[in-house]
């Protein structure tokens, strides 16, 4: 050391200058190593001079770096970061500096790595030098300061410096510290022009009492939080008054008469069912009575949630104004607010459908209690599962149903055999499919509704008594106070990944955010919503949205989890496909419902579960097997050798598992096996 101090006396410039063009060139050229320079220009070189060396010839490095990127690496960069580059390009067009001076504090990503994949986007040359300057400045601070603390160790005791201890501790906490600074910057910017309330009336108020609303606010509530849940309408939301409850309702009566119309599957005379179409709609009635003690006001109450009924609106990030349904106003302040209002049947802009008339999933089963008979015509207006499920219940209960859907199959999401078998499943049942077929518009002649649908350049008049709306939910974003806070949407609510908006103490929940519009992703959104807006001061935690299964009650059922084939043909991955047909189980038979099967997704021979399709009677119900063996890291080994009892529908999922094991025997150790064996009987 002290001879290359003699050195540095001599001649100053040229190892100051040597030394900074080592380090410009080892970042420049993205090689490993500038986090040893920089611990190096402190030992070198002291702290003053060691960090602007360090400084200045690190963001010098780093915007060559970026311009070779650009100029020279935009393509292959693209192609080989294509989500890491959608993430920081997404971050960039909203705000580009401050972006990139996250990026820069806090390392989300290898600095080496931002260099090329700024390069890729839009970002201005100078503003990157200048941010990259400012930003990495603390950071090379802590390293050039233990750098020199470092230079001053001349014996082993030395190791054991308070001042060298303290210099790699702050090594270690400076992501933490800067994550932490960051994050108050952050606020103040957002907050800055609203005036936080010195205390607050609630820890959290939950507006909406949905799904997402209900098990936000009983989380709230059990853990002994002061919360306030906020509701217009009916307790439980869509999917209790509207949905999924109801739709299961008729369902099952669909299916009962479909069952007596083909007795002889059972051994006894086919026959056609007898019924008041008032009655079953009387009973769907009636089992939404029966469940609505679960979400009414009184077991919320009961359970410690203060339930105000009426429209809530935000006024400020902490202050919500409520018009009460029973008239007068309400002001109440909250530490949290979490939006959990849902979704609503999006309603095509279809000259012509506002004159004739037109039902949704939400509105018909109010309008059809009223009839004495199901619609003698009814045309449903989509594919998807909510328009495949009540197309085949009312075409079961004596409405002739016609299926419109634009795209070329139904259920698009699910593989192309699975589309194919619902094409089927629901044209046994009566309804007419009419795949390819863009909806036009809807015209009254001689008292007559008409939809227009246009196929293969050719339009085609379609007569109805009813028309069914069922081509999508759009979420409830109006009339909430988000635009006036400026709380951005796009379709839904934009959150990160830990449920915040905009604001961090206001927060989202359910089909107002997405991506899944189920009422189970909406409930295990709830329960993010409810522990990082009461306890995210302390730990904040990511939604896990890894292992997600759905269900489209249609009979037989579709249900799935994880990818299907078609997501694994275009993700790339090796896979190989293990199926189990249900005409192979006994359950399956002895209830004359062996149509379907198991179709489960691996990794080229190995056991892990990429993901599954059970198309059959139970198939929600099968379903969650392998939930829990795909959320816990379980493989189909271990399904197989668990004991399931017989005769069961259960035992569908260990059948499949033995597929898959009777598949990867090793043929080579079998022949020698059979050769054992005849060797030992002699």
């Amino acid at each position: 050391m002290a001879q290359f101090n003699e050195y540095k006396a001599q001649s100053p410039l040229l190892i100051i200058g040597g030394f900074f063009l080592l380090y410009v060139v080892v970042t420049a050229l993205s090689l490993p190593g500038a986090a040893i320079l920089t611990l190096a220009a402190g030992a070198l070189f002291g702290l003053v001079q060691g960090l602007l060396v360090a400084s200045f010839a690190s963001s010098i490095g780093a915007t060559i770096a970026f311009l070779a990127s650009r100029y020279l690496l935009r393509d292959t960069i693209k192609q080989r970061f294509p989500e890491r580059l959608s993430a920081i390009d997404a971050g960039v067009e909203k705000e580009g500096g401050f972006y990139l001076f996250t990026l820069r504090l806090v390392p989300i990503f290898p600095f080496f790595l931002i260099n090329l994949l700024m390069g890729v986007t839009s970002i201005k040359t100078w503003t990157y030098y200048w941010v990259s300057q400012i930003g990495m400045l603390a950071g090379t601070f802590v390293f050039v300061n233990a750098g020199t603390q470092l230079a001053q160790i001349d014996s082993l005791s030395g190791i054991l410096s308070f001042n060298l201890i303290v210099s790699f501790a702050l090594l270690g906490f400076f992501p933490l510290i800067a994550k932490g600074v960051l994050n108050m910057f952050k606020k103040r910017r957002v907050y800055k022009n609203h005036t936080k309330p010195k205390k607050f009336d609630r820890n959290m108020i939950v507006i909406g009492a949905g799904a997402g609303g209900l098990v936000t606010s009983y989380i709230a509530a059990a853990v002994k939080a002061k919360v306030t849940l906020i509701e217009a309408g009916e307790m439980g939301g869509d999917c209790l008054n509207y949905g999924c409850v109801p739709s299961k309702a008729i369902i099952k009566s669909a299916k009962i008469a479909d069952q007596i119309r083909h007795g002889e599957n059972y051994g006894l005379e086919n026959t056609v069912p007898q019924f008041s179409f008032k009655k079953v709609m009387a009973r769907v009635q009636q089992v939404v009575a029966d469940i609505a003690p679960h979400d009414s006001v009184e077991r919320y109450t009961n359970l410690g949630v203060d339930v105000v009924k009426g429209y809530a609106k935000l006024v400020d990030p902490w202050t919500v104004e409520i018009k009460l349904n029973d008239g007068g106003m309400q002001t109440l302040t909250a530490r949290t607010i979490v939006i959990a209002t849902g979704a609503r049947p999006f309603v095509p802009p279809l000259p012509g459908i506002e004159e004739t008339g037109y039902v949704t999933s939400d509105t018909l089963w109010t309008k059809f209690a009223e009839l004495e008979e199901a619609p003698k015509k009814l045309v449903v207006l989509g594919g998807g599962p909510i328009g495949s499920e009540l197309a085949q219940s009312f075409a079961r209960l004596g409405s002739n149903v016609t299926q419109i859907e634009m795209s070329d199959r139904i259920m698009g999401k699910e593989d192309l055999e699975v589309s194919t078998f619902a094409h089927q499943s629901l044209t046994d049942s009566g309804v007419n499919i009419l795949t390819s077929h863009q909806a036009m518009r809807c015209e009254m002649r001689d008292g007559k509704k008409y939809i227009i649908v246009k196929h293969n350049e050719t339009e085609i008049d379609i007569e109805y008594d009813e028309l069914l709306c069922a081509v999508g939910r759009s979420a409830r974003l109006e009339g909430y106070g988000l635009e006036a806070l400026g709380i951005e949407t796009n379709r839904t609510i934009v959150t990160n990944e830990y449920l915040e908006t905009l604001y961090p103490n206001i927060f989202a929940a359910g089909d107002i955010v997405g991506p899944y519009q189920f009422t189970h992703v909406a409930a295990h959104q709830g329960w993010y919503a409810a522990v990082n807006g009461l306890f995210g001061n302390l730990k904040k935690f990511k939604v896990d949205y890894r292992v997600i299964p759905w269900v489209t009650f249609i009979d037989p059922e579709v249900a799935r989890v994880g990818i299907n084939e078609q997501e694994a043909i275009d993700k790339g991955i090796d896979y190989e496909i293990t199926r189990f047909e249900f005409e192979e189980l006994d359950r399956a038979i002895t209830d004359s419902a062996a149509k379907g099967f198991i179709k489960v997704i691996t990794p080229k021979g190995k056991d892990k579960i990429l993901g599954v399709t059970v198309v059959s009677e139970h198939a929600g119900d099968l379903i969650a097997e392998f939930v829990l063996a795909m959320k816990h890291s379980l493989g189909l080994n271990k399904i197989l050798g668990t004991i399931h009892s017989y005769p069961t529908w259960a035992e569908g999922n260990k059948y499949a598992a033995g597929e898959w094991k009777r598949a990867q025997a090793p043929e080579t150790v079998l022949s020698w096996l059979e050769k054992y064996h005849t060797w030992r009987r002699g």
